[in-house]
């Protein structure tokens, strides 16, 4: 009996193991998908296929790692809101380019797509350090720029685009003036079980009831409930209820810890609204509850304590 005993508790010892193993060396496979199945990393299309107007933008991140980015008008002296965009974690930011295309035609605005690092043309490895940096980049380079109106710089994320940029909006309160976060998770130690059932027991945000053994091997834990918490400007939550991949519970509770302590937030459910689709689904509805808050947070006109 005890060394049937002992063998099972050796074998699940074992299988464990090999799973903390197999999670700290590939995870960030898990998390960054750069290339989706069956395509290449190239870029499919540019911007020029759909006749958009638009320049490549070479950047250069804090710690010398060469980016990628298009940079997109709506016509060459368009002084709109510019909408910095954050993309899903796979795939590349021509991928995302019918949707910008539309983005502009409804919401009048410039678009910038960043390429983070080791996506599309970028260089580098991407990790959760990085990609800050890269946003950073990204938004200095905006802020710098002659041709638009810095005053409205709006950042936009989706899933883990959103992550990306509410961690950029809390470290940028004076050049970043409202954020706009679309099917985004908690965190990605929330994530953990959802992707692998089996690791909700032993991995898990603050609010969970997991025992956290592992959370010390997330390299790249995208603690957005955090982040967002200490973000100061308008925040509009866009959910699509039929996220596939992200619960969407996880935007309901990035909306709660943000309205705390933030009385600009704006919580809009999308019924038939898919963790990817939820600006086609949505319709009109979509893009009219987007041109609102923009012209309410990012106005021609603006006049704040900043002096912006």
């Amino acid at each position: 009996m005890v060394t049937y005993v002992s063998a099972l508790f050796y074998g699940v010892g074992g299988i464990l193991v090999a799973g903390v193993a197999l999670l700290v060396a590939f995870q960030e496979k898990l998390v960054y998908v750069p290339v989706l199945p069956g395509l290449t990393k190239a870029y499919p299309i540019t911007p020029s296929r759909l006749n958009l107007i638009y320049e490549d933008v070479w950047l250069r991140s804090s710690d010398g790692v060469r980016l990628h980015s298009w940079f997109i008008k709506m016509f060459p002296d368009c002084r709109g809101p510019t909408i910095l965009f954050f993309q899903e974690n796979a795939g590349n930011i021509a991928h995302r380019l019918e949707m910008v295309r539309i983005m502009i035609q409804k919401l009048k605005c410039n678009v910038f797509m960043l390429s983070y690092r080791g996506y599309g043309e970028s260089e580098g490895y991407p990790s959760q350090h990085g990609i800050i940096k890269d946003a950073q980049a990204a938004l200095d380079h905006l802020s710098q720029r002659t041709d638009i109106d810095t005053s409205r710089i709006v950042v936009f994320g989706r899933s883990l685009g959103g992550a990306v940029g509410a961690v950029l909006t809390k470290n940028n309160p004076e050049k970043v003036s409202a954020l706009i976060l679309e099917n985004t998770f908690t965190s990605i130690l929330d994530m953990a079980g959802v992707l692998l059932p089996f690791l909700k027991w032993f991995i898990g945000g603050s609010g969970s009831k997991s025992l956290k053994l592992l959370n010390f091997v997330v390299r790249s834990p995208w603690k957005t409930i955090d982040a967002i918490g200490e973000v100061k400007q308008p925040v509009l939550f866009l959910s699509g209820l039929q996220d596939e991949m992200v619960p969407p519970f996880h935007m309901k509770m990035l909306y709660a810890k943000a309205a705390t302590r933030n009385s600009q937030c704006t919580f809009v459910e999308f019924p038939s609204g898919m963790h990817m689709d939820t600006w086609l689904t949505g319709g009109d509805v979509y893009w009219r509850t987007v041109m609102q808050f923009l012209v309410k947070h990012a106005p021609e006109e603006r006049k704040d304590d900043t002096g912006r």
